[in-house]
């Protein structure tokens, strides 16, 4: 499994299922997320910085299997935005 940090951009949603395909690209790598990637839809927003563990698939693509956001989560600054 290989570790990669960066910077979020491009997120979209391409297969809606039960665990939904989502791509995104992290500095200009493009990745893959299905599992867990309805909390990372929660979590993670363009502009983020974060950290992901994985493997490259045949058509050179980072497929996700772990993930951190470094800092704050999207959650986390939308409550902070509401409390205020």
């Amino acid at each position: 499994m290989q570790n990669r940090n960066g910077i979020v951009s491009s997120i979209k949603i391409l297969k809606m299922s039960e665990h939904p395909l989502v791509f995104f690209k992290l500095d200009h790598l493009p990745c893959l997320i299905s599992n867990r990637s309805l909390s990372f839809l929660a979590d993670v927003d363009n502009g983020m910085k974060i950290a992901i563990a994985g493997n490259f698939n045949k058509r050179n693509q980072f497929v996700v299997k772990r993930f951190g956001v470094i800092g704050e989560t999207k959650i986390m600054m939308e409550f902070k935005a509401i409390k205020i």
